[in-house]
């Protein structure tokens, strides 16, 4: 099977967990959401947003909170209907049930933003750029993020300890792969200036910490896509024994690092 068929396998997973993903994921720091807003210059009077695989609204809830405009656009149509749920309230959101790749807005307004949290690695990379760019108007920025599990210097030993469970039903890490550190989390730097399409592009580094139960935990672990695309042998088999290894600590809970890498850049326009 293909890398492209593999991503739209995988991404197409989520629709099924539409009711959990919500509360499940963790909620983005505010400091986030405040070095978004001060990068890209948005304001809410000023300029309407685009994201880019909302999801349930997890990304948009915090931005709708601002008074901004957005159009969410999302692939699954379960997850699209969860985001109409989630955000009713908020009159100046709206969510369209498409593919970013394909779809294309009502109105010929450029949008001030275009962002992505945790969904801009499932946009196909030959487009991803480049439709950002056409939707955005002069001087608009593209912004994208994902949440990621982080081990730093004293986090939780849990995580190694599970993986002879991993390895012994086939999921072991790649060949040479370690956990990644909030300061060595990768970024996209280099890949967003190859495009010649934007310039000004800023990084910022973000981590933080929650502590879960052996059934929060599971719960988390239920929307990721490696997780939903098990055997249920291997699910039943790893969610057991996170289950009995959790059960002997004193506080039953596991700490999760997440690390976060916000990517902003601005449209060049043309000559």
């Amino acid at each position: 099977m293909g890398e492209a068929t593999d991503r739209e396998l995988l991404r197409q997973t989520f629709d099924g967990v539409a009711e959990r993903y919500l509360d499940a994921r963790p909620d983005y720091p505010d400091e986030l959401y405040a070095e978004l807003i001060a990068l890209s210059g948005i304001t809410p009077e000023a300029d309407a947003i685009c994201e880019v695989g909302a999801g349930p609204g997890k990304a948009t809830l915090p931005l709708a909170r601002r008074g901004f405009r957005i159009t969410c656009v999302e692939l699954g149509p379960s997850l699209a209907e969860a985001a109409r749920r989630n955000l009713a309230g908020f009159d100046r959101v709206t969510v369209v049930n498409a593919d970013f790749e394909s779809w294309r807005p009502s109105s010929s307004e450029g949008f001030g933003l275009v962002f992505a949290a945790t969904a801009w690695h499932w946009i196909h990379p030959e487009v991803r750029y480049r439709k950002a760019w056409e939707l955005l108007k002069p001087g608009g920025h593209l912004a994208f993020w994902a949440a990621a599990h982080v081990l730093p210097e004293g986090g939780d030993s849990f995580f190694r300890e599970i993986q002879d469970v991993y390895d012994e039903i086939n999921e072991s890490l790649p060949a040479g792969s370690d956990f990644a550190t909030p300061d060595t989390l990768a970024d996209s730097a280099a890949e967003i200036e190859a495009t010649r399409l934007f310039t000004d592009v800023a990084v910022r580094r973000f981590d933080w910490e929650i502590r879960y139960t052996a059934e929060s935990y599971i719960r988390l672990l239920g929307t990721f896509s490696g997780h939903i695309a098990m055997a249920d042998w291997q699910r039943d088999r790893l969610y057991g024994e996170i289950r009995r290894r959790l059960a002997a600590r004193p506080d039953g809970q596991v700490r999760r690092h997440w690390g976060a890498v916000l990517h902003v850049a601005r449209r060049i326009e043309p000559d």
